[in-house]
Order: structure tokens, then C-alpha cells, then sequence
């Protein structure tokens, strides 16, 4: 049972790493778009 414990831990690590991915990309994505409408004006 103590080996299962790792592969839990590693599977909650690579979601946070997704997460915090797709958060990151997503500011980066209004970013450009605030600086592209900005550009616009």
C-alpha cells in the first residue's frame, strides 16, 4: 500500500503543474490581447 502513496502524489503534482500551466497562459493570452487592443486605439 506505501508504493501507491508516490503515484497519488505524482498525479496531484502533474494536475497542479497543468493548472498552473494553463492559468499561466491564459493571463499570458489577455495580455496580448489588452496590448494588442491597446495598440488598436
Amino acid at each position: 500500500m506505501k508504493e501507491v502513496i508516490p503515484l497519488v502524489n505524482w498525479s496531484n503534482g502533474i494536475i497542479m503543474i497543468g493548472v498552473f500551466a494553463a492559468v499561466v497562459v491564459a493571463l499570458v493570452l489577455v495580455l496580448l490581447s489588452l496590448m494588442n487592443s491597446g495598440k488598436g486605439k
